[in-house]
């Protein structure tokens, strides 16, 4: 047969009640002393019958026993303590940096130009000239950045510049600016062999003058 489960409660027969006192205690008894043997832990038991009578097992000194776990408790009570004033204080903490928060985010908002409608004259000026300083911040910094490039881009330039000379020299290529400079020089030149030439599109010179005195002579007639 399955054993059932036994409820756990007082035992109203004095008897009974005594009889399963004394076997349990003596059980407990046994059971703490292989736990210390086995273990090798430091164990005390106290225990009080109910008629207020002692019984009590400890693998060393009861006496020590108690120094030790009264000194473990008021560590434990410290470390408790300590840890309550820190969250406290983390509360505390926590309840100024919302409130900074919220006058930053405040602020924030008034910069934005949002809720301006409760701001003084003076204010106003306040935030103008804040806004006038960080705009000439920026744009000092922007050109910074933009100055900082143009000269990487530049010493990039060289760089190049340079490879591509080596490259030239390795080929046997000249210059493409030196050569045309050399050929600008050479077309500045007047060489007295050089014949002038001129375009003309249209009647020659002889036949206009015939033109015109033609037309000068009905004229007059």
């Amino acid at each position: 047969m399955v054993r059932g489960k036994t409820q756990l409660r007082r035992i109203e027969n004095a008897t009974s009640r005594q009889v399963t006192f004394s076997k349990r205690r003596n059980g407990l008894l046994k059971k703490a002393f292989e736990l210390s043997v086995l273990c090798d832990a430091e164990v005390a038991l106290i225990i009080f019958s109910p008629k207020g009578k002692l019984d009590e097992f400890s693998s060393s000194s009861m006496q020590e026993t108690i120094e030790r776990y009264r000194a473990y408790k008021k560590d434990v009570e410290a470390d408790k303590c300590i840890v309550e004033q820190n969250l406290q204080h983390l509360k505390n903490e926590a309840a100024t940096m919302a409130k900074k928060i919220e006058v930053l985010e405040f602020s924030k908002r008034k910069f934005l130009g949002e809720n301006l409608g409760t701001c003084s004259i003076e204010e106003l000026q306040r935030l103008e000239r804040q806004l006038e300083l960080s705009v000439t911040g920026i744009r000092a910094k922007k050109m910074q950045v933009f100055m900082e490039r143009i000269d990487r881009l530049k010493e990039k330039e060289q760089i190049l510049q340079a490879e591509n000379a080596t490259l030239r020299d390795k080929c046997g290529v000249e210059n493409p600016q030196q050569e045309s400079s050399d050929k600008g020089e050479e077309g500045g030149k007047y060489d007295e062999n050089d014949v002038e030439t001129e375009l003309f599109i249209g009647l020659n010179r002889e036949t206009r003058t015939r033109r015109v005195t033609h037309d000068l002579y009905n004229n007059n007639n």
